[in-house]
């Protein structure tokens, strides 16, 4: 049954096809009336026939010479076929005999905006908004938005939205474009007072809720975003999109167990996406949760092999529960991917460390430094590595490299100064941990932590001693 209307419609437009080729052939003397020309030009234009299509316009305006609708349309096919200037004029003429014809402004807008001026389309547009009231008017408005867009005018997007919601407030194109251009031009406080109107007069706006809430969040006010979220979501519990920016504001209150909450609600809606399984793993982390954590980790890499971070957070996990040999695979698999990233580098180094692989530790951590040369913590796990192999006279010689790259970072005298205690070279190490303590106090535990025994060192004990005694000058570290 509902198929007949099509088939009617399908057999009207055959029927007025047939007459329209006998009207062009000369074979048929009555005339079509101008809404049948419409009709044909837009069956030819929806099939892309747009040589026909103009003909047909061409046709029709010789026997309706004064129609603005022919013209209208003949215009839209010369914007198609970007004869622009021509359409132009073609609307010009129109306008003389119909003025109210909302597409003309829409087209001539088009047509401007093509030939590059948008400043006229602009001026077109904001003078037929007082012409304009209802639908019309709205239609109107988001052309010009969309011309403020390409204008790179946010601000007077924004404006325009405004304009749109002050008039329908429940318009969900406007509520929807509205959250990204809040965002997107900072105007959270006025987005709030905006909505907070809209819902005064309709409480049960999920679009206006959620509106509400990514503004808040926006301002960081997590807790009022949190709170406005799951308004939206009582109204309408398959709201994914709110729950997705409800899991983003517990994870910035650091409210893991409740991210994962309504994220796993994100996955229960949609398909499965590697962000949420990521984000999930995260939340598990933070709590220290590695099994669980990596389990999620490891369904966002089923989605998404390709993605080396993903991989890498799977061998962290393994790292903090220190099953090193196992990271390893997976940091293999991550820098097959790509192998120039120096977080990668420091956690390969960390793991042949732990395995006493000195020699493959030593090649990573030297590559971070190659990556990153002011990097500290690169320069750090080297000389630590090299500690932990006894490479004393190695350490010396890469504690002043590190001095000199990092333009004299007192961190880097600890270690030099522990270098030298090993090497036997007491009265050098004592000048440079002095050297040390005056420009780095705060450093002392890792000194201390390097070497625990040192403090059996009187010499050192005194020295320390005797420097927190010693009232001293504020150095900046």
């Amino acid at each position: 049954m509902s198929e007949e209307p099509h088939s009617e419609d399908r057999e009207s437009m055959g029927e007025l096809l047939k007459q329209y080729r006998q009207l062009l052939n000369g074979k048929q003397h009555f005339l079509l009336e101008e809404d049948d020309f419409e009709r044909v030009i837009n069956n030819f234009d929806d099939s892309d026939q747009l040589p026909s299509a103009m003909e047909a316009a061409e046709l029709g305006l010789q026997q309706f010479p004064y129609s603005a609708q022919l013209m209208i349309k003949k215009a839209d096919l010369l914007l198609a076929t970007r004869k622009y200037r021509d359409a132009l004029e073609v609307l010009e003429t129109a306008a003389l005999y119909d003025p109210t014809d909302i597409n003309l402004y829409i087209l001539k807008t088009d047509a401007y905006l093509a030939l590059d001026q948008p400043q006229k389309a602009v001026e077109l547009l904001e003078q037929a908004l007082d012409m304009f009231t209802g639908e019309y008017r709205l239609d109107l408005l988001f052309e010009l938005a969309d011309v403020y867009d390409d204008y790179e005018e946010f601000d007077k997007v924004f404006d325009c939205l405004l304009l749109i919601l002050g008039e329908d407030p429940l318009n969900e194109e406007a509520l929807y474009k509205i959250c990204f251009w809040t965002d997107f031009t900072g105007r959270n406080e006025e987005s709030i007072a905006l909505h907070q109107r809209i819902l005064d007069e309709h409480p049960f706006s999920e679009l206006a809720w959620f509106n509400l809430a990514a503004a808040y969040q926006g301002l960081k006010l997590y807790e009022k975003a949190i709170d406005a979220y799951q308004y939206a979501v009582a109204i309408d519990e398959k709201f994914d999109y709110a729950y997705r920016n409800m899991g983003d504001a517990y994870l910035r209150l650091r409210k893991y167990k409740e991210a994962i909450e309504v994220l796993e609600k994100v996955l229960e809606l949609n398909r499965p996406e590697e962000l949420i399984y990521e984000a999930i793993g995260h939340c598990y982390h933070k709590m220290g949760q590695y099994a669980q954590a990596r389990f999620n980790y490891k369904k966002a890499v089923h989605l998404n092999s390709t993605d080396c971070k993903l991989h890498y957070k799977v061998a962290v996990t393994y790292m903090l529960e220190e099953q090193w040999q196992t990271a390893l695979k997976h940091l293999d698999n991550a820098m097959r991917i790509t192998r120039h990233v120096p977080e990668f580098n420091l956690a390969m180094g960390e793991c042949h460390l732990n395995l006493r692989n000195y020699k493959e530790a030593i090649q990573h951590f030297g590559e971070v430094i190659h990556q990153k040369p002011r990097y500290l913590p690169g320069w750090e796990a080297l000389l630590k590595c090299l500690l932990v192999a006894r490479m004393d006279e190695q350490m010396m010689e890469t504690s002043l490299q590190a001095l000199k790259v990092t333009e004299g970072k007192p961190l880097f005298l600890y270690y030099y100064s522990t270098a030298l205690f090993n090497l036997g070279r007491s009265k050098e190490a004592l000048v440079q941990l002095e050297l040390a303590l005056e420009n780095a106090p705060r450093h002392l535990k890792k000194f201390i932590d390097l070497n625990p025994s040192i403090l059996r060192n009187l010499q050192v004990v005194d020295l320390i001693a005797r420097y927190k005694k010693a009232p001293r000058r504020k150095k900046k570290e």
